[in-house]
């Protein structure tokens, strides 16, 4: 597969290789050097870092499932 870029320096990625990828608008992508190139991998949320927010949510709210959230299809709407 071969990408152009862009005069501003910038490339898209084929909706194939998103999909692979398990990303959409809004996700983050990190790119690291190997020995062979350039490797891409999604940006996943560190979960651990959410237990401070605990306390924000209110009691006998119910447990948020954000693996079934991931799996929903993108909705444009949300990002407004």
């Amino acid at each position: 597969m071969v990408l152009k870029i862009s005069p501003n320096r910038e490339v898209t990625l084929p909706s194939e290789v998103m999909d692979a990828l398990g990303v959409g608008p809004g996700d983050q992508l990190e790119i690291t050097e190997g020995p062979d190139g350039f490797i891409l991998r999604p940006r996943r949320i560190d979960y651990s870092s959410l237990g401070t927010l605990k306390d924000k949510i209110p009691p006998g709210h119910p447990a948020f499932d954000i693996e079934s959230f991931r799996k929903r299809p993108y909705d444009p709407s949300l990002r407004d």
